[in-house]
């Protein structure tokens, strides 16, 4: 294909060789379009719905100058331009993102067509878009008929079998559509004419449940028949009334399972029907889950199968009639984050017998989800799954670190030939499984593990030069994918699994790279608001399940504020922060209610949790950072945050009010925490990283400030000693002030303590601790010690932004602006990333050759990019082969550019 010569839009210059593509002959259209994050949606409950798209353009340099979109209930007449609903006009903009709907209010149920066309900066119009659409959920308690149900002798909150439920019904009309409209306490599979409903798990997710409980909907008309029908569910104890926290507590948030359900038919006539939960449901507790549990796992009797019990023409005389129970439906919300999914099917890669005589199975990933087991036996034979993350030194199935979680999963055969059984109400996490009552040799084709995490696509890969950061990115990766289970956990494996909110706001900017997280963190924040207490303190794990509630700790309560501001820079997503604003000011508020002469110094805080401490402390080498100190620069960063947010939401008396207070806390953290010549009180790397990184510290202080930072790294061989909240901007602060060689250093490290340490020890995840394995191959604290725990994955922001170069311009959320600013070092020879950000693929690839450095970046349509081009102050640039002229930034080179693909070459490192 032809290389197009591009249109420098400000600083920069073309050759007089170069020939701007003339936009007359680009084609380009609008594509990809999604509502409220998704693509064609049903469900949601957004009053004004925004849309979004792409463009495809062909050539270089679109940008978009206006947008007309258009709806309809008729998606046939739609696309022909008639039976319009709502049509916007030319809107004269450039912005393709978060469009609100602004036509007449949508009722429930109410399915709405939409199209978009564009227009270039010369007036042309593409084509009007695909058709693409969004269906409203139920927006009133009033719409739900349905009452929940129940077993009567269901009361005690005793672990026991999974209830099923079903009711048979007749259809006697040709059906035009039908919607299932669902939600339980506890966990639900939902199934009609013997069919299981959707490809969700774990549903209908984990919230706040008193405040907040999702149901679910599903598309049902194709699973529908003329005659005779029928629906089921089965109900699982889950994080409703299953074991949570610590400690084997149950029912925290009840007793009773439930079930809410309706199915709602349109027949080709007009006319509808509602098929729902009432007192003529029956149900049964002999299914063939005979127990289910978060942490411990589940059994299944294969041999206790009703085939048919969802199914038409299923005999359930002796089932016993269900109870109606008077349950509240106010809380209902439509589900607005990813479901939960089967992802990568994983084969074993290795078969043990270890020293102490047990089968194990090796699948060679640590991973979230559960193993299938594709087997033969007699019927009443007992397999056994035991799940575990490691071996221990001698080589043994290593499982005292799951401390009270069994992960347990035992399948009794029916022995009716070759079986195939999986759990249904739980996960677990693990790399190893060891299997007890098989009475076959271990075979590859008997074991499968399934992969499970929420639906939300990945959209950006990273890869370099150097092996050991390859495993890396995928370490964050599959650490990202399994800790994203509904909620951010903190670690899928032992009695915990939390939202624990400081591991979620450390590691956001990462996680927005690896994969979309839009409606992820939409719907977890919402629960953040929900379970904040009445006087702005933030829980420290979110939804609430600590069974003694404690103060706000300092890194974890910011979360309120970190995620919503750091989600309006990385999605431009204005709303988010007009949805989260209360909350966020309310937890500074209460900080500053909190506070004793303008300082937060008192309360329980986690501190730098996990820094590195030394063995010994007869040198002071333990890098402790002042718990109160950490508070107070979070406080600090917080009520930025409040400002930030305020000044893009126009809320000017907050804006003065928070300024007024940021000059005060900030004065007082320089008195009590740093002395006249910059010194910081806790001299550690934590300490200055915060103070440089929320820009505590005057001007005039911070170089002095930074370079105490490299002397600390270097005093300690090139190790970082940061824990969970100083970690995360370490090697930003240190590129921020000249560093970025430092930074490399730490990244390459491969001696504990380091990102690279634990690689080199076998992992396959992130860790919780630096030593999660010590050099000897003992553990650490067994109490708590997870092998699978992303925190430390915050590397990965630094690695997107700094090794390739892709970072978001504060001044353009969203990357309708963004920079480019690769910086070679760590010896590495070769890097690239991609990020499928909202507005389309950004791209940045570069490769050291023969002393000459090659660059190639995408841009995509209707964005511009400022490049930065390392060390070519001076140099004789190409792009594409041909000269280019550039704006001299340092010792480095920039120009500005607009949609397209680029090439950039030149002389580099002399």
């Amino acid at each position: 294909m032809k290389s197009w010569l591009f249109h420098v839009l400000t600083t920069a210059a073309v050759s007089a060789a170069a020939v701007p593509l003339s936009l007359s002959a680009q084609s380009f259209l609008p594509e990809k379009l999604t509502t409220e994050y998704k693509s064609a949606p049903i469900g949601i409950a957004a009053s004004q719905p925004r849309m979004s798209w792409q463009i495809k353009s062909s050539g270089r340099d679109f940008l978009q100058s206006a947008y007309e979109v258009r709806t309809g209930a008729n998606a046939a007449a739609l696309a022909k331009g008639k039976e319009i609903s709502w049509q916007s006009g030319r809107i004269n903009s450039g912005v393709s993102l978060h469009i609100p709907y602004g036509g007449g209010p949508l009722a429930s149920r109410q399915r709405v067509f939409w199209q978009v066309r564009v227009f270039d900066k010369n007036g042309k119009a593409s084509p009007w878009s695909e058709v693409a659409s969004w269906e409203m959920g139920l927006l009133q308690p009033a719409d739900w008929q349905a009452q929940w149900i129940g077993r009567s002798s269901d009361t005690t909150g005793k672990p026991g079998p999974s209830p099923l439920f079903r009711k048979g019904f007749r259809l006697s009309k040709p059906v035009q559509s039908a919607r299932l409209y669902v939600t339980a306490h506890g966990l639900y599979e939902a199934h009609i004419n013997g069919k299981r409903v959707g490809d969700d798990h774990l549903t209908p997710g984990w919230t706040a449940y008193d405040k907040r409980l999702q149901y679910q909907v599903y598309d049902i008309t194709p699973m529908l028949r003329n005659g005779d029908n029928a629906i089921g569910a089965t109900l699982g104890d889950g994080w409703y009334r299953g074991n949570l926290v610590f400690f084997n507590q149950r029912n925290t948030y009840g007793k009773t399972a439930a079930l809410l359900l309706q199915a709602e038919i349109t027949y080709r006539d007009g006319s509808k029907e509602t098929i729902a939960t009432d007192g003529s449901w029956k149900s049964v507790d002999s299914g063939p889950v005979r127990y289910s549990d978060i942490y411990n796992g589940e059994t299944v009797d294969a041999r206790m199968e009703m085939n048919g019990w969802a199914a038409p023409g299923f005999n359930d005389a002796s089932w016993e009639k269900v109870a109606v129970l008077p349950l509240t439906k106010d809380n209902l919300v439509a589900q607005e984050g990813p479901g939960v999914k089967q992802h990568e099917r994983l084969k074993p890669v290795k078969f043990i017998t270890t020293p102490e005589g047990d089968a194990v199975v090796d699948f060679g990933q640590n991973m979230v989800g559960w193993v299938e087991l594709k087997v033969k036996g007699n019927a009443g034979d007992t397999v056994t799954l035991h799940h575990a993350e490691v071996l221990d030194k001698a080589g043994n199935f290593y499982t005292a670190n799951l401390r009270a979680a069994k992960q347990e999963n035992k399948f009794v055969l029916n022995g009716r030939g070759t079986e195939t059984l999986a759990p249904r109400f739980t996960f677990q996490g693990f790399r190893y499984i060891r299997v007890k009552g098989l009475r076959q040799p271990l075979d590859t084709s008997m074991f499968t593990g399934v992969a499970v995490y929420s639906d939300m696509g990945e959209t950006g890969s990273f890869s370099c030069s150097h092996p050991l950061i390859n495993q890396l990115q995928k370490n964050i990766q599959w650490g990202q994918k399994g800790n994203f289970v509904d909620v951010p956990t903190d670690c899928p494996q032992r009695d915990e699994r939390l939202g624990w909110t400081g591991d979620a706001q450390v590691f956001f900017n990462t996680a927005a790279y690896n994969m979309n997280v839009t409606g992820f963190f939409t719907k977890w924040m919402k629960d953040v608001a929900a379970d904040q207490r009445t006087n702005g303190d933030i829980p420290v794990v979110i939804p609430d399940v600590k069974s003694i509630p404690s103060p706000g700790s300092a890194g974890w309560g910011d979360v309120v504020t970190i995620i919503p501001w750091n989600f309006y820079q990385n999605y431009g997503d204005r709303r988010m922060l007009e949805v989260q604003y209360e909350s966020m000011r309310k937890w500074v508020d209460y900080i500053t209610a909190q506070s004793k002469s303008e300082l937060w110094n008192h309360g329980p805080h986690f501190g730098d949790w996990l820094f590195y401490s030394a063995p010994h402390d007869n040198d002071g080498r333990s890098a402790i950072t002042d718990k109160y100190l950490i508070a107070q620069a979070f406080y600090i960063h917080s009520t930025q945050n409040v400002i930030n947010a305020a000044k893009v939401l126009g809320k000017n008396a907050d804006v003065a009010k928070y300024e007024e207070l940021i000059n005060r806390i900030k004065a007082a953290f320089i008195r009590e925490y740093v002395t006249p010549n910059g010194r910081m009180v806790s001299s550690t790397q934590t300490a200055y990283v915060l103070a440089l990184n929320f820009d505590i510290l005057p001007e005039a202080q911070r170089a002095s400030a930074a370079k105490r930072l490299a002397d600390n790294i270097g005093s300690y061989g090139n190790h970082l000693t940061t824990g969970f909240l100083g970690t995360p901007y370490l090697c930003h602060v240190l590129t921020r002030f000249g560093y970025t060689d430092v930074a490399y250093k730490l990244l390459v490290q491969e001696s504990y303590p380091s990102w690279l340490y634990p690689v080199k020890m076998g992992a396959t995840t992130i860790w919780e601790r630096w030593d999660g394995i010590k050099p000897d191959g003992t553990f650490q604290d067994v109490g708590m010690n997870s092998f699978n725990h992303y925190a430390y994955g915050a590397i990965g922001d630094w690695m997107y932004k700094t090794v390739t170069g892709i970072q978001p311009d504060p001044a353009s959320p969203g990357y309708k602006q963004f920079r480019i600013q690769p910086r070679p070092g760590g010896g590495l020879t070769h890097a690239s990333a991609e990020y499928k950000s909202l507005y389309g693929t950004i791209a940045s690839k570069w490769k050291l050759d023969g002393g000459r450095l090659k660059l190639e970046v995408t841009v995509p349509a209707n964005t511009t990019a400022k490049i930065v081009l390392p060390g070519a102050a001076g140099a004789s640039v190409t792009e594409s082969g041909k000269p280019v002229q550039l704006s001299a930034e340092g010792k480095d080179a920039s120009l500005q550019v607009g949609s397209g693909n680029y090439a950039f070459e030149y002389a580099f490192g002399k």
